[in-house]
């Protein structure tokens, strides 16, 4: 595994928030509105902030927590990119900063992506970010050094 260098920390200051009835929320970028404030919302919209500032992502192309059927179970997965033809290309698993990437969140955003297809897999908790790219017919991965542009 090769931890990337991704300084997500670097859009903190583009992230909006409020305060409303003693609770604290955070604006998403992906879907105009605000949400309850955790550690990992944070590191999501940080990586969308990412994405979309330092990769060319284009919005319009983001779903977010949208969810899927894994073996007849309902899940959620953190960020999806489609391409034109709306086929997955990027899949991104979040993690709070506090949760380590493991070999269990490896197997986590997977196991979504034998649903998903996706041709590259984004792991972060904020710190630390790995990033592959999925060989479908090995059924392996390899490491990249960054995260690719949007093309």
């Amino acid at each position: 595994m090769k931890n990337i260098n991704v300084d997500l920390l670097s859009f903190q200051s583009e992230l909006k928030f409020r305060e409303e009835k003693g609770k604290r929320f955070i604006f998403c970028l992906i879907r105009q509105r605000y949400l309850v404030l955790t550690p990992e919302e944070i590191v999501r919209q940080l990586m969308l902030l990412y994405l979309v500032g330092e990769k060319h992502y284009p919005k319009n192309r983001i779903a977010v927590e949208k969810q899927l059927k894994i073996n007849g179970r309902k899940k959620r997965f953190d960020i999806l990119v489609l391409d034109k033809e709306v086929q997955p290309i990027v899949l991104v698993e979040c993690k709070a900063p506090n949760v380590p990437i493991s070999q269990a969140t490896f197997n986590q955003i997977a196991q979504y992506n034998l649903t998903l297809n996706s041709d590259i897999l984004i792991l972060s908790n904020g710190k630390i970010t790995y990033c592959c790219t999925m060989n479908h017919e090995r059924r392996s991965y390899d490491f990249l050094d960054g995260i690719p542009s949007f093309v």
